[in-house]
C-alpha cells in the first residue's frame, strides 16, 4: 500500500533527520509542518482532488535532536573494531567477545573493557589480565562516536533519496 511506503524526511537544513511513512507524511504536509520536495510515486486521487504521495518531505521548523549514546551490543562491539580480533588483527566471522579485565576479576561490561577476539585469542587470554597473558591490544577500546546518520546505515536508500543523502553516492 503507498500509504505505508518509507518518506525520508529532511530537517529545515535539508538534513536528513527521519524515515518515516506516507501516512505520517500526509499529515504533516496537511497540518503545514512540511513540504513536499519529491515526488516520485505517483498520486492518490479522492473524489474532488488529487494528493501527491511523497518520497521526501522537509520540516518547516529546525528539530533539534540530541544524540543518542550507542548501545553496548556485539554487533555493535564488532562494528566498531572492524569485524577484526584486537589482540592478532585477523578478520574473522566466528568472533567472540573478550573483556580486557575479566569479569571473574571485578571488570565491568563497558566500551572500555570489551573488545572482539578471535576464538584461539580468547582462548590463549582466558581469564587472565593482558600482562598475565603476555598479550597487547592492538588499539585501545572505547565508546564510538555518536553518529546521527545510524539511522540510514542498515536501510536500503530509495533512488529518490540519493540527492539528499550525499554519502550513499
Amino acid at each position: 500500500m503507498l500509504t505505508y511506503a518509507p518518506v525520508l524526511v529532511l530537517n529545515q537544513n535539508y538534513q536528513p533527520f527521519n524515515v518515516c511513512n506516507a501516512r505520517r507524511a500526509f499529515v504533516l504536509l496537511g497540518l503545514g509542518k512540511a513540504e513536499l520536495m519529491a515526488n516520485g510515486r505517483g498520486d492518490i486521487r479522492s473524489v474532488s482532488m488529487v494528493f501527491p504521495v511523497p518520497s521526501v518531505i522537509r520540516l518547516i521548523y529546525m528539530v533539534k535532536r540530541p544524540l543518542l549514546r550507542r548501545r553496548l551490543s556485539r554487533r555493535a562491539i564488532f562494528f566498531r573494531d572492524k569485524y577484526t580480533c584486537q589482540y592478532c588483527g585477523s578478520e574473522s566471522k566466528t568472533l567472540t567477545l573478550d573483556h580486557i579485565i575479566p569479569r571473574s576479576r571485578g571488570g565491568a561490561h563497558v566500551w572500555d573493557n570489551v573488545v572482539s577476539a578471535c576464538i584461539p585469542c580468547n582462548h590463549r587470554k582466558a581469564g587472565y589480565s593482558l600482562a598475565e597473558s603476555s598479550m597487547k591490544l592492538r588499539r585501545k577500546p572505547g565508546p564510538p562516536r555518536p553518529d546521527p546518520f545510524s539511522l540510514f546505515r542498515q536501510r536500503t536508500i530509495l533512488d529518490e533519496w540519493r540527492p539528499f543523502i550525499p554519502w550513499s553516492a
